[in-house]
């Protein structure tokens, strides 16, 4: 993958750069958040690892003025460690995943890996459909009512376990397992943004799809006929 590091730590920023180099990635970094925005929408990188504490445009408004230029690339923001509220914040903002300082190069690097994971061959299994709404596993698109409709890796990820299983409630931890790969920090607060940001995707242009069931988790079903 195309990577760019915007980390003002400049030898964190040089380490992180050498282990993605020697794990096959095409690394580059910015160590000021205005110079950030500019190399991330010229050079339109896959992924950006997103220090949120740069010089001369925090994390947050790197995110915004990327998102806002069209830059479509995954996003793992790099925050202090108790930073409960920026995580939140920047999840809302659009970020896919956190990592919290100091961290493990090996577990930033299984996260990368994550973000990048795709599928290897197209099968009649990556078709997936409930009422209007189209899902092509392997090229990642979704449709609803034949309406592209512009989904992050991360929300991809969650709408994709909902619609291998229509109708089936999932609790929240069982969600960050297998969204997150893991059981994530701070989970429910973490599922819920992200399946809010999904309702406002997915349910924007018809019948409610996605569900919350009380005190157990959420669920993706067709609308009843009346």
């Amino acid at each position: 993958m195309r990577i760019l590091v915007l980390e003002d730590e400049q030898q964190l920023a040089r380490h992180i750069v050498s282990a993605l180099t020697r794990h096959g990635h095409v690394a580059t970094a910015e160590h000021d958040g205005n110079a950030g925005v500019r190399r991330a929408l010229t050079d339109r990188p896959d992924l950006i690892v997103l220090d949120l504490n740069l010089p001369g445009l925090d994390g947050f408004g790197v995110l915004a003025q990327v998102r806002a230029g069209g830059g479509a690339a995954r996003v793992l923001m790099l925050t202090a460690r108790g930073e409960v509220e920026h995580r939140v914040a920047g999840l809302r903002a659009g970020a896919d995943d956190y990592l919290a300082k100091p961290f493990a190069m090996d577990e930033l690097l299984a996260r990368i890996e994550a973000l990048g994971r795709r599928g290897t061959a197209p099968t009649a299994e990556d078709l997936l459909a409930v009422a209007d709404l189209r899902v092509d596993a392997h090229r990642r698109t979704v449709a609803r009512g034949g309406v592209p409709i512009e989904l992050s890796p991360r929300e991809f990820d969650l709408l994709l376990v909902l619609m291998q299983e229509p109708g089936r409630v999932f609790s929240r931890g069982e969600i960050c397992e297998r969204v997150w790969h893991r059981e994530h920090e701070y989970h429910t607060r973490t599922v819920e943004i992200f399946i809010g940001r999904l309702r406002k995707k997915i349910d924007a242009s018809g019948p409610v799809l996605i569900h919350t069931v009380r005190s157990v988790g959420y669920t993706l079903r067709a609308p009843s006929r009346p």
